[in-house]
């Protein structure tokens, strides 16, 4: 699907990225001025906090028009596929030993160990307000004029979009196609495909995100596919999501070119960062 008007004013996948990558060498430049010479790059979790198992909720964000790979639908139904998963974990994992509790505190801020009360001081430096992670944030935001905006207006103005885009008569009308012709399939019938996707028998017995990938569930998702693409239905609720966002951007074009600033002085402060370590 192309993208849609708000993603020009959203940080891309590759912008978190690399955003994600300057913050890194930031927090370990801080660390190093406290005397943590070896910290690493990307640090393992300190065996005091539990960390996420599992990274399948990233595999398995259905978008409101649903599925639009039929072979997936015919061997994954709205599961996930295994080796998808576990690259995903690998690439997602931290590459660096674990922390000590020492290093966890004075990266976090000294009242986020176990029991907290952590010094605030270390080898005779303070340690930041949130710890080197907390500064290397703060050092990706300078210049920023508003940071809550930054991060908070674009989701929460496509948030409303989509109430909209769901009422739209038309919108009502293509899932309502949609619904008909799944359940003219022989299948449940469902309000729209984020619901078919989202349901919970397909998860009955299972754990880890993944789906059990029954008869119903596969001839559902195959249903799904096929009736989207017959009747357009993601066609239908691209369109008109296009149309309200453009409309929205009209209305609140001040607020949107802000935003965009500020993301601009942010890919300045990455860009910066990133060429000072040589990875730019």
């Amino acid at each position: 699907m192309p993208e849609l008007p708000l993603a020009h004013y959203e940080f891309s996948a590759k912008d978190d990225k690399r955003l994600g990558q300057a913050r890194q060498r930031l927090q370990r430049q801080c660390m190093r001025t406290l005397g943590f010479r070896d910290f690493p790059l990307d640090p393992g979790p300190w065996r005091g906090v539990r960390m996420a198992s599992t990274f399948t909720s990233t595999l398995t964000y259905v978008s409101p028009y649903g599925l639009l790979d039929l072979d997936r639908a015919r061997r994954w139904g709205y599961g996930i596929d295994p080796d998808q998963a576990k690259a995903l974990e690998a690439e997602l994992r931290p590459k660096g030993r674990e922390l000590t509790r020492r290093e966890y505190e004075a990266l976090y801020g000294p009242d986020t160990g176990a029991g907290a009360g952590g010094s605030s001081v270390v080898n005779g430096r303070k340690v930041p307000k949130d710890g080197c992670a907390g500064e290397a944030r703060r050092r990706t935001a300078e210049g920023v004029a508003d940071e809550g905006r930054l991060w908070s207006y674009v989701p929460e103005r496509a948030a409303k979009i989509d109430k909209a885009v769901a009422e739209d008569e038309r919108v009502r009308g293509a899932f309502g196609d949609w619904s008909r012709c799944v359940e003219d399939k022989g299948f449940k019938r469902y309000k729209n495909p984020a619901r078919a996707f989202s349901d919970k028998a397909w998860q009955k017995g299972r754990e880890g995100g993944n789906t059990s990938r029954t008869k119903e569930e596969l001839g559902t998702a195959v249903a799904d596919v096929e009736c989207n693409r017959e009747l357009n239905t993601a066609g239908v609720w691209w369109a008109v999501t296009n149309e309200k966002q453009r409309e929205d951007l009209r209305r609140n074009k001040s607020s949107y070119e802000a935003v965009r600033k500020d993301q601009g002085r942010v890919r300045a402060v990455v860009r910066e960062t990133l060429g000072r370590s040589g990875t730019a």
